[in-house]
């Protein structure tokens, strides 16, 4: 008699919570100047428009490597997605990943926006690419990632994603929260 794994996840509310706690992955940009700026108000989760303004200089302004220009509008796109601007957020996303398709973290913040505009199925091809090429926090990935399989009930895959995120970043509490509300049972398979 073979025995099958169940994980059942607890729904109420699910969908707020979810993409309200998603995960944004900005790129880190050295050098001085706006783009600096910039890189440094998205790593510490600012998204004051004022902190855009560091972003808008640098993209207008600033002689920019294609990795560090990419870079900026991912981390300006990270800003606006804060604030719940998801479609003003994509425009930045894409143009980063025109840009430098090879830059993980434009895919992966794709799919974070899609995410936040409950385009759930349409969010995995772009995080599964973010993870293709690799990013700085993989972690963020698996995370965003969960929350799309939830928003497709797909409980099992959700499970598996935060477990990911959490032994990618031990030390960070929103994946130890999300497995929280999991129930893991075995069941015996019929033969």
């Amino acid at each position: 008699m073979g025995r099958r794994l169940s994980i059942l996840a607890a729904t109420a509310a699910l969908t707020t919570l979810a993409v309200a706690g998603s995960a944004h992955a900005s790129v880190t940009v050295i050098g001085g100047g706006m783009a600096e700026a910039c890189s440094k108000a998205a790593v510490n989760g600012l998204s004051d428009e004022r902190f855009e303004e560091f972003c808008d200089l640098a993209l207008e302004t600033e002689f920019l490597n294609l990795r560090d220009r990419a870079g900026t509008f991912v981390n300006r796109g990270v800003m606006r997605m804060r604030r719940g601007e998801y479609p003003r957020a994509m425009v930045d996303f894409d143009q980063a990943v025109k840009m430098k398709p090879d830059l993980g973290e434009g895919f992966v913040n794709r799919g974070a926006a899609l995410i936040g505009q409950k385009r759930f199925a349409e969010s995995l091809p772009a995080i599964d690419r973010g993870l293709e090429l690799g990013v700085e926090e993989p972690a963020k990935a698996y995370y965003n990632r969960a929350l799309a399989h939830e928003g497709l009930e797909d409980a099992r895959s959700a499970y598996f994603d935060y477990q990911k995120a959490q032994e990618l970043a031990p030390g960070w509490a929103a994946p130890t929260e999300q497995l929280a509300r999991f129930t893991v049972t075995t069941r015996n398979a019929p033969n």
